[in-house]
């Protein structure tokens, strides 16, 4: 029997993903069911930045979750209850 997806918040939404799954992947499956490029944060000029190495290389996935800044999102697994922020929420 498969388990249940694991549901997380981002920037105040639910998402369910498969167990397992990394922050970024979550981001991107979120991304994807409203339309939109998938954002992690924006950058020093304003620019909205998304996930690109995909293995903690290049920084560009950083959000905060559960309120802890600079989480890298490829390298993070999600958690039941984990509460993301990234650059779409920012002020």
């Amino acid at each position: 029997m498969p388990e249940a997806n694991t549901t997380l918040t981002i920037d105040g939404r639910n998402v369910g993903v498969a167990p397992g799954s990394s922050v970024a992947a979550a981001i991107a499956i979120a991304a994807h069911a409203e339309h939109a490029a998938p954002v992690t944060r924006c950058s020093v000029s304003g620019a909205l930045r998304g996930p690109l190495c995909g293995m903690g290389v290049c920084q560009e996935c950083r959000v905060t979750i559960d309120g802890v800044p600079h989480r890298l999102a490829c390298q993070t697994v999600c958690v039941a209850g984990m509460k993301v922020v990234t650059g779409n929420a920012a002020p």
